[in-house]
Order: C-alpha cells, then structure tokens, then sequence
C-alpha cells in the first residue's frame, strides 16, 4: 500500500470546534467590522510572508525560503502585522484595523496555537488613555458580560509590588530570585537567569495574573522602560513605557502602546535584541529596515493595539482550551 499505513478511520479529520463556534466567530468578525466602519476606521490587509523578521527575543518565527534564480531568500511568516500596518500609517493611511493571521513558532498550549488571529489597529491623534476606553467600548460590544462593568485600570508598579511585594522599577534581580523563593517557583532562575525584563515577565504571569482572575476587565499601564519593545518611553518618567495591557478575569486579551516614532531609537532597539538573541543561541533575526525608513519619512502620533482574537472567542464561548474556537486546531491541522 502506498502513502500513510494508517487507517483514515484512525485519523481526527473532523473540525476541533462546534457549528456554533464557527457561527460565532462570523457573529464577532462582523460585529468589529460594524464597530469600525462606524468610527471611520479604515480595513487593510498586509502581506503574511515578509523579507524582514521579527526581534524579540521571546518570540521565535517561522521561516521558509524561495529561491529566485541563483539566489536563495529568506521569508518570514509574520508573528504580528504590526510592521506593515505602521508603513502603511507612514504613507498617509489615515486610522486602520485589521484582522490578521499570526504565526509564533513553539507557542502550544491551552491558550496558544501556532497559527493564530490578531486583531490590531491604530488610532492617529489617540493617546493611551483615549485608546484603552475604546478598546473598553469594543471589548463591552464583544463580551456581553462586561457590559456593565467598571474598567479598572492599575499602573503596573501599584499590581506587580501589591502581588510580589518588590517595587519592579528598583529591584534586583536578586530581589527577584528571594520573592521567587517565597512563592515556591524553583524553576525560576534557571529560567530567567540575569535577565531583568524575563523575570518581570515570569513573575507577572506566576503571581500577579492569578490575582487578576476575580477581576473582570484590568488594564495595566506603565510597563516597565525595558519592556517597551516598540513603545515610547513617558515624556516625564523614563523608568517606565507608555504600553498597557488587557486582562479579562486575569487572562491576557491585548497589548497596546503609544507607538515609538523616533527611527534612531527603534533602530537601536532592534539591534539590541538582535544581539540578546545571539547570545541566547536563538535564529538570526533580521531587521526590518522598511519600517526604520517608513519611520524616517515620518510615523504620526498613534497609539495601536493587537487583541488575540481565539482568546477572547474562548470566553465569549466558554470554553476552556483553544482548540474548541479553532476550526481545526493544531494537532488537526
């Protein structure tokens, strides 16, 4: 017999959702597009394959090439639309949204899927503030169950300090490695090792997320300035980034930022992640030097943010694994 040995008996070929799942995620797709249209928000569509690849450090890419002739290129799938909507905002698109296939390699688990979809948008003349009560108002449209809910918003310093009881802007890392002892995390330091901005991050989602769970709807604001990624430092306070977060009963839907325009900065910024990447043994990124010229032409003053879409579809449904809002989820696919 030729090809798989397998039965196809053996085999899940059916969807990993139910009818009532996919109709939902219609219901929801048309709903954003109805809550944008009425603002004047403009739909675009950015390419999923780009020469350039994403930086961060904790976010690993898919790669593929094609050759060309002689020559052999290296194409990325995208982790995030982000670059290409900001050239697009450089060229005079005016406030755009878009609904975006995403691609993040080894991410598996409850809330992550390889593949994945992204809402994100920006918002020209927004500032932060004005840009969570919008995404407040879309999440109310989305999540029926906040609708009459209070939106707390909470600087991070205020949850991180009340949840681990270290300031996050001031400690050591050996400040870190002690609260971790005291909330029995043994796999901490091998873990996180020297790097600052990865024990925020893995004390944020072992002990201050959980606090969030009795919480319906929380945005953080004031990450700390080495988790600014491509946010812009406050004008009157550099230890800390003009980026917020989303947390719906303490799971994480959103990330926005003022977004940094400074091309010199951004630039630098790459670089710096290029290295840590190195130094961690991960892939070659490459810079995407499109959006350091978009920038040098001339980024407006916005602010964006991207909404995991199946994340949230998870609570509008009530399910508790990814899988059950995925058409066919990845061990389907």
């Amino acid at each position: 017999m030729l090809g798989d040995q397998r039965n196809n008996s053996d085999l899940f070929w059916e969807p990993s959702c139910s009818l009532e799942v996919l109709q939902l995620r219609a219901q929801v797709y048309a709903s954003i597009r109805a809550f944008f249209k009425s603002r004047c928000v403009l739909e675009v569509e950015t390419p999923l394959l780009s020469q350039a690849s994403g930086t961060e450090p904790t976010i690993q890419f898919f790669e593929t090439h094609d050759q060309s002739g002689l020559k052999q290129h290296r194409l990325f799938l995208q982790t995030s639309p982000e670059f290409a909507m900001k050239r697009l905002l450089a060229a005079s698109s005016g406030s755009i949204f878009q609904l975006a296939k995403a691609f993040r390699k080894g991410e598996v688990g409850r809330f992550h899927n390889p593949e994945f979809t992204l809402l994100e948008w920006y918002r020209i003349g927004f500032d932060l503030d004005a840009l969570m009560d919008e995404t407040a108002d879309l999440l109310a449209v989305l999540l029926p169950s906040l609708a009459n809910q209070k939106v707390r918003k909470l600087p991070y310093k205020t949850v991180f300090k009340d949840a681990v009881g270290v300031d996050p802007l001031s400690a050591s890392v050996a400040d870190f490695s002690v609260a971790a002892d005291r909330f029995e995390l043994p796999d901490a330091k091998s873990i996180c090792g020297q790097d600052r901005s990865t024990w925020l991050d893995f004390l944020f989602s072992c002990v201050v997320q959980p606090v969030l769970v009795n919480m319906p709807l929380v945005m953080v604001y004031d990450y700390p300035a080495c988790q600014a990624s491509l946010a812009r430092l406050k004008r009157d306070d550099k230890t800390v980034c003009e980026r917020f977060e989303v947390f719906v009963k303490g799971i994480e839907l959103g990330n926005g930022f003022f977004e940094l325009s400074d091309p010199v900065e951004q630039s630098r910024r790459f670089d710096r992640e290029i290295v840590h990447r190195q130094h961690g043994g991960l892939p070659a990124a490459v810079k995407d030097q499109r959006l350091i010229a978009a920038l040098e032409k001339g980024l407006p003053h916005c602010s964006g943010i991207a909404i995991g879409m199946d994340r949230l579809l998870m609570l509008r449904a009530g399910v508790d694994d990814i899988s059950e809002v995925l058409s066919f989820g990845f061990g389907r696919a």
